[in-house]
C-alpha cells in the first residue's frame, strides 16, 4: 500500500467516526474448556469503515456450530453476567426456532446497525451490548441492559427494537419475530425452567393475548 493510499483510507475512517467504540467478542464451541478460556476477543471498531470491513470479513451466525455465541459490546463492557455494568441488568431476548434460522442473520444484523448508528437516542446509555446464542435446538438474541427496573427505559428500547424489526420484516411473507421479551439476568441465572416469567413483552401481532406488562 502506498503512502497516498495510506492517507486516505486513515482519511475515510476519520469521516465516519461511531459515537462510542465497539468490541465484537467470539465463543467458541470447546466445551471441554472453561467459558473464559472459550470467550475470544475479535476486534474493536470505532468506525463505520471497521465495521463494515469486520462484518464482511467473519461468518454470519447462521455459520457458526451449535453452542457458539457472539456478543457486540460497547465501552469496554466485557459480555459475562457478573460485571458490574450488567450485574444489575436485564435482556430483550428473540428466540429463533431452529426452523427459522435463515432469519438469525437478518434480525442480528438489523440490531446491529441500530445499536452502532446510536438509534435508541439517549436511551444508548442504558445499553451494554448484544448477543447471539447459538444452539441445536433453535437459537436467542438479545439485547443487554443496564438496569432491570427500569421499565420505561427497557420499554422504550424495546419499542424502537419493535420498530426496526417490522421495517426489516416489510417485504417478507411474515415478521421476523412473533414476540421480544425483557428478562432480567437474575432469573436467568436462577431458572429451574427453560422459560422465564417476562416483566415486558412486545409483539408483532396487532392484537395477540398479551400478559401484563406488555403491548
Amino acid at each position: 500500500m502506498t503512502e497516498h493510499e495510506e492517507e486516505s483510507n486513515h482519511s475515510s475512517s476519520a469521516l465516519y467516526p461511531l459515537k462510542r467504540h465497539w468490541t465484537w467478542w467470539y465463543l467458541n464451541d470447546e466445551r471441554s474448556k472453561s467459558w473464559e478460556d472459550r470467550l475470544k476477543k475479535v476486534y474493536t471498531f470505532s468506525t463505520v469503515p471497521e465495521f463494515w470491513a469486520l462484518y464482511d470479513a467473519i461468518r454470519p451466525p447462521s455459520g457458526l456450530n451449535p453452542m457458539c455465541d457472539y456478543n457486540v459490546f460497547r465501552d469496554d463492557i466485557q459480555p459475562m453476567w457478573e460485571v458490574p455494568e450488567n450485574a444489575n441488568g436485564g435482556r430483550w431476548l428473540i428466540a429463533v426456532d431452529r426452523s427459522k434460522q435463515d432469519m438469525v442473520d437478518a434480525i442480528w444484523l438489523e440490531i446491529l446497525m441500530a445499536l452502532v448508528g446510536e438509534q435508541f437516542g439517549k436511551d444508548m446509555e442504558s445499553i451494554c451490548g448484544l448477543v447471539c446464542n447459538v444452539r441445536g435446538k433453535g437459537s436467542k438474541i438479545s439485547v443487554w441492559t443496564k438496569d432491570c427496573n427500569d421499565d420505561e427505559t427497557n420499554l422504550r428500547i424495546g419499542v424502537v427494537l419493535k420498530e426496526k424489526l417490522m421495517a426489516a420484516s416489510k417485504d417478507l411473507t411474515k415478521p421476523l419475530f412473533d414476540v421480544i421479551r425483557y428478562e432480567d439476568h437474575d432469573s436467568c441465572q436462577k431458572k429451574t425452567s427453560s422459560l422465564v416469567k417476562a416483566k415486558l413483552s412486545l409483539h408483532s401481532a396487532e392484537n395477540p393475548e398479551k400478559p401484563m406488562g406488555s403491548l
